[in-house]
């Protein structure tokens, strides 16, 4: 008998594991498909890959701005493949190597719960092999979900998510990308650094919904002027092969053509044939319902990760599982969903934590703003020739304590952790000021911004 079962080997799954056979848990991970879930192998890190040989390649037909002068630079789609896919290899293998040394028993494999005995222990068929544990981690995660819209089936190839669409040999001379979130930002970045036409359609008044409005302005305002073409408040009603159809605000129907659509309208948690039913997990909209210790209705059972709906984000994940390993070996703790940072990849790139101004005035807390452009830190002038970027911070006005931070302008994505870390610790705005940032840095933005509080 195993101490820790865990189905699924994405971020949440492979950290848990190696967090539990660290504290001297015996572990037993289930995983089909390749370690890393979809993150690894068809998320997160792969179109990062992408978006960084975009980023290059817009260096290098740019660099004239900075005195560097490339002529006739040119990519190699094949090639960007290719280094993507031999990324992704290295970190799977790395993700294998960590679990063999931290003890974690890997199989490989469908598992499915086939019950629960008198005395807690669960039961878990993969492979014909019956198993047992005291304990069991649900770390499924979710899938690209495709709506019943007309004419999709009929398309054939030409739809693809964000699986079919890493696997493309070659660049396509166009495509309409259905969504604005992030999935579909991201990959319109990218399709339009390397000449592809882009459409975007997006049923919402705009783009990236549930980050913060004035920022998600600006992103869009930069890539319209580099040319992607954005359908806002419009729903799509019909695809015709290579056309999708839709009706904008006002009720006109229009169309936009692309030798690719992109599904990127959201996703849904992976629950099909696992076998809930037969312990009796309680779902929720389509999710695992949980608790903040990540507790299902079931003793002994845990849910982490995109399988219970909270944030579908490979960091927040991973925090799930080390808190359900962290109660597990005797150490309280608890999931707090109010300082998830969330990156959009873009270039330039958009990060943000905590409360939007929008959420804000929603939810009727007292707020205040303080913001300022990115060109009032040197290193950013000196390295993004012609941007200005944003830093906003939302805070209470009474505690002066920082409730959310905005940011459009690279890189903001490697500076949003230190807001996320002072959301958590409750730190006040004087507690912040008197912290010393390195000069001359990005991040010492953060700090200028917070010296225009009065």
């Amino acid at each position: 008998m195993t101490d820790l079962a865990i189905i699924g080997g994405g971020p949440a799954g492979y950290v848990a594991a190696e967090r539990a056979g660290a504290k001297g848990l015996s572990v037993t991970l289930f995983e089909k498909n390749n370690l890393g879930g979809v993150c690894l192998n068809e998320g997160c890190v792969p179109t990062k890959t992408l978006l960084y040989s975009a980023k290059v390649y817009d260096y290098a037909r740019h660099g004239d701005k900075y005195g560097v002068t490339t002529e006739g630079a040119t990519f190699d789609y094949g090639k960007i493949v290719a280094r993507k896919n031999k990324v992704v290899r290295k970190l799977v293998a790395g993700i294998g190597a960590s679990m063999k040394a931290h003890g974690v028993n890997v199989v490989k494999g469908e598992a499915r719960i086939t019950g629960r005995k008198e005395d807690g222990t669960l039961t878990i068929e993969c492979n014909g092999e019956a198993y047992e544990a005291k304990n069991l981690l649900l770390c499924t995660g979710s899938e690209a979900f495709v709506p019943p819209i007309p004419g999709v089936p009929e398309a054939g190839d030409v739809i693809v998510t964000n699986r079919e669409i890493l696997a493309l040999k070659e660049r396509p001379q166009s495509i309409v990308i259905i969504g604005g979130g992030v999935i579909g930002m991201e990959f319109a970045s990218f399709y339009n650094s390397l000449g592809t036409e882009v459409t975007v359609v997006e049923m919402l008044p705009e783009i990236l919904g549930g980050l913060d409005g004035e920022v998600s302005v600006m992103l869009r305002e930069v890539y319209a002027k580099r040319g992607i073409q954005f359908r806002l408040s419009c729903k799509v009603t019909e695809v015709r092969g290579n056309e999708v159809i839709y009706v904008d605000a006002e009720g006109n129907t229009a169309s936009a053509t692309g030798e690719k659509i992109l599904m990127s309208v959201g996703r849904r948690a992976v629950t099909a044939n696992l076998g809930l039913e037969t312990i009796g997990v309680e779902m929720e909209r389509g999710a695992v319902r949980t608790d903040a210790q990540l507790r299902t209705n079931v003793p002994n059972v845990f849910a982490a990760g995109d399988i219970n709906g909270f944030s579908m984000l490979a960091h927040t994940a991973s925090r799930e599982g080390e808190v359900v390993v962290n109660n597990l070996t005797g150490t309280p703790d608890e999931m707090r969903y109010d300082a998830v940072p969330g990156v959009v990849y873009t270039n330039p790139e958009v990060a943000g934590v905590g409360l939007t101004e929008e959420q804000a005035e929603k939810s009727g807390v007292r707020y205040a703003v303080a913001k300022l452009p990115m060109a009032f830190s040197g290193r950013f002038v000196a390295e993004n020739e012609g941007a200005n970027g944003l830093c906003k911070v939302i805070y209470d006005p009474d505690k002066r304590t920082v409730l959310g931070v905005h940011m459009l302008g690279n890189p903001c994505s490697e500076m949003i952790f230190g807001a996320a870390m002072a959301i958590t610790q409750g730190m006040t705005i004087a507690e912040l000021q008197r912290v010393i940032f390195p000069h001359p840095t990005v991040s010492e933005i953060l700090k200028e911004t917070l010296f225009t509080i009065k």
